[in-house]
């Protein structure tokens, strides 16, 4: 397996096999018979951490809708299920999941287990609509956890994958409704100095894209909920920035058949909220990414100290993404018991110079508590993201627990959680 790429084609996986079981008893009897093995998901991470040396399980055969209760408002899912492929489903059954990520192309465990989000200020991690988890330990045992139920739920949610195979999750939901999304155009940075808390709570989900050539936000994605308690249709401006005027991709030069329509056309949630449709290739594709999260009080002065690298960003750049998230109670979490701002950075495909680059944004961003997506590319040494994560030491206990023999633990894992 050892030429399996990751979907933007810059990581090589180094496993020996790829396992893609039918059922949870093939699951169980692959875990028990392997001594070093982990779960790939839909291939959107962009560094080692779902990686191994040894066998790699893919959950892509296991992607049904297993139950939906209408009582509970809630859904139980296979782990291999993409958002893309559910959504559909829970739309036509009159649900919606409360938020989304970029991409409606990633796998509802892979997603989880790393904490990727959506944007908006009351919406926390997709990990935070988690009510219980199903997952196969290193022995074989089928292991369930319940949100308000067992203690260890909010250490397992977020495991980084390190606890078992994540086969099942019940998902809450909330009715179905329908988004207007319209794209707004040259937002100055100054802006956010006079009414930061104004501008990301005035929709939905409101996005923010720069190039970061000049102080402005080239583009804003603002996503309004319609309807009954939604938030009406667009104005003529957003805070200065006048509406574009045909549909835009936010990476210049780009096709804008892959984007989620705009222009305030209402459509149901699962087609709004993505920045990307599910049938074309989102972003740039060939690309890099990296994201960090600082507390959102920090965020104005975060963007003003990356700004001084203006003239070293800008080159290596396709564009830049701020978003909110609110907290959310998981310990692995970047947003763990603190509102974000998430500065989200797509590279062009230039590793060399990007890894030179990185460690100057990590010393912009230190004095603001930054802590990396897991699933990015980041360059900060373990001690410090250590320190970030207060249940970290209660974290690795679980880890432990959960796998004596290390047996879905992976280089990754063992230098940022582990040493």
């Amino acid at each position: 397996m050892g030429d399996q790429l990751n979907w933007a084609g810059n990581y090589r996986y180094c496993s020996t096999e790829l396992l893609e079981p039918n059922s949870l008893e093939e699951v169980k009897e692959l875990v028990v018979s392997r001594t070093n093995i982990r779960v790939l998901g839909s291939c959107h991470s962009f560094n080692g951490i779902a990686d191994t040396g040894g066998s790699q399980l893919s959950l892509r055969k296991l992607n049904r809708v297993i139950g939906l209760d209408r009582e509970q408002n809630s859904v139980t899912v296979e782990g291999g299920i993409r958002y893309g492929d559910l959504c559909r489903y829970l739309n036509d059954h009159g649900y919606a999941l409360h938020n989304l990520a970029s991409l409606p192309h990633i796998s509802v465990a892979g997603a989880v287990a790393t904490a990727t989000h959506g944007s908006g200020d009351l919406n926390a991690s997709l990990a935070s609509s988690v009510r219980a988890i199903e997952l196969v330990k290193s022995d074989g045992e089928m292991k369930v956890l319940t949100r308000g139920i067992d203690p260890e739920f909010e250490g397992a949610v977020v495991g980084l994958g390190g606890l078992g195979v994540v086969t099942k999750l019940k998902l809450d939901l909330v009715p179905s409704f329908q988004v207007g999304q319209t794209v707004y155009e040259r937002l100055p940075f100054s802006a956010l100095d006079r009414g930061m808390d104004e501008i990301f709570s005035a929709a939905y989900s409101v996005s923010l894209f720069t190039n970061w050539a000049e102080p402005v936000f080239n583009q804003v994605w603002v996503k309004r909920k319609l309807g009954i308690n939604g938030e009406g249709e667009g104005s003529s401006d957003f805070f200065g920035a006048l509406p574009a005027s045909d549909k835009r991709h936010m990476v210049p030069g780009q096709s804008v058949v892959n984007c989620s329509e705009q222009l305030g056309a209402p459509g149901p949630w699962y087609e709004r909220l993505p920045h990307f449709r599910m049938e074309f290739t989102p972003s740039a594709g060939n690309e890099l990414q990296s994201e960090y999260f600082v507390p959102r009080r920090h965020a104005v002065e975060a963007i003003r100290a990356l700004g001084k690298l203006r003239d070293r960003i800008a080159p290596l750049l396709f564009i830049s993404e701020i978003r909110t998230i609110a907290a959310d109670s998981h310990w692995m979490s970047p947003c763990y018991r603190q509102d974000s701002v998430g500065l989200h950075f797509t590279w062009k495909p230039d590793w060399e110079r990007v890894r030179q680059l990185l460690p100057l944004v990590e010393r912009e961003l230190e004095p603001f508590e930054v802590r990396p997506h897991w699933a990015k590319l980041f360059t900060m040494e373990s001690e410090r993201i250590q320190a970030r994560y207060e249940r970290l030491p209660d974290f690795r206990q679980l880890l432990l627990r959960y796998d004596p023999t290390g047996k879905f633990r992976n280089t990754f894992l063992d230098h940022y959680i582990m040493d």
